[in-house]
């Protein structure tokens, strides 16, 4: 278990919106990130740095006043961190707390008391290497709350939350967090449904490709009507993609200035914990990615 060491005091009531932090420019994107989403959804804020213990230094053998050193530099990090969350949104409810352990095992059992988590897709220490995911996939597919990867929207990011959906009732949280997420921020919603042909067994088959389309076409919008009743003030477009799942989500993230993705579905969006699709858009794509595995809180 890690063991907090703050002395910072958060709101028992209200679940805030956590982030991790190491000093670097990805991390401060981050902290930016969520300090405006916090100010959005009307959540406080925590602001948090992992400060991990040197790989030899284990209990038998300490390396002496080996937390005494980093601490100083973990106050800095989390105090500019503050700075930059209070600069960006005046008046938000900021907390910080310094945390010893490993950074992924810190963002888990901070999930437990959180809203949601948020993290850089780039580190320096305290939440290195997340373009490779050795953070984000100790976390994401992890924790019942929504984890959000951020990388800098591309110049061209249009007001829109994009959302990858496979017509099954697993898609239900990533499409709740989606809707409000367009509903909050006065953007539309990009519903990506990627499907490809079956692969025929046996003699060939024809197939009208056209009218497999449309079929698909109309059964997605059945299961989207609801959606569209709940959020009538939210615009939907459906983009139904020939692709591969990661393909077409990759290329919807050029556009957006989100990407949703669940952790679990079927067929195509299947995935055990974090599966292939969620792990290739999390190291690739063009934009911020929230990972939606329960049901997000509000």
């Amino acid at each position: 278990m890690t063991e907090p060491i703050s002395d910072s005091v958060v709101d028992p009531v209200v679940d805030p919106v956590v982030v991790g932090t190491d000093g670097s420019t990805g991390a401060t994107r981050a902290v930016e990130w969520a300090a405006d989403h916090a100010g959005l959804r009307g959540l406080p804020l925590r602001v948090v740095h992992a400060a991990e213990r040197l790989p030899y230094d284990v209990p038998r053998y300490p390396v002496p006043d080996s937390y005494d050193r980093m601490a100083p530099s973990g106050w800095q990090i989390l105090d500019h961190a503050e700075r930059a969350a209070r600069d960006r949104r005046p008046g938000l409810d900021v907390t910080t707390e310094l945390v010893e352990g490993r950074p992924g095992r810190v963002l888990r059992e901070q999930a437990a008391r959180a809203a949601e988590v948020v993290m850089g897709s780039h580190g320096a220490g305290g939440f290195p290497g997340m373009l490779l995911g050795s953070v984000g996939n100790q976390v994401a597919g992890h924790v019942a709350v929504p984890v959000v990867v951020v990388r800098p929207a591309p110049p061209e990011a249009g007001a829109e939350i994009a959302v990858g959906f496979d017509c099954s009732e697993a898609s239900g949280p990533a499409l709740a967090y989606a809707f409000e997420e367009a509903r909050l921020r006065g953007h539309r919603v990009r519903i990506v449904c990627a499907w490809e042909p079956p692969v025929p067994y046996g003699p060939a088959i024809a197939m009208d490709l056209d009218e497999m389309r449309q079929a698909a076409e109309d059964y997605a919008r059945g299961e989207l009507q609801p959606w569209q009743g709940g959020y009538a003030d939210v615009k939907i477009e459906l983009d139904m993609v020939r692709a591969h799942p990661v393909s077409a989500l990759l290329d919807a993230s050029s556009r957006a200035a989100l990407l949703v993705v669940g952790s679990h579905g079927r067929n195509a969006f299947t995935a055990a914990v974090l599966g292939s699709v969620s792990r290739a858009v999390l190291a690739h794509a063009h934009c911020p990615v929230a990972v939606v595995r329960g049901e997000p809180r509000r």
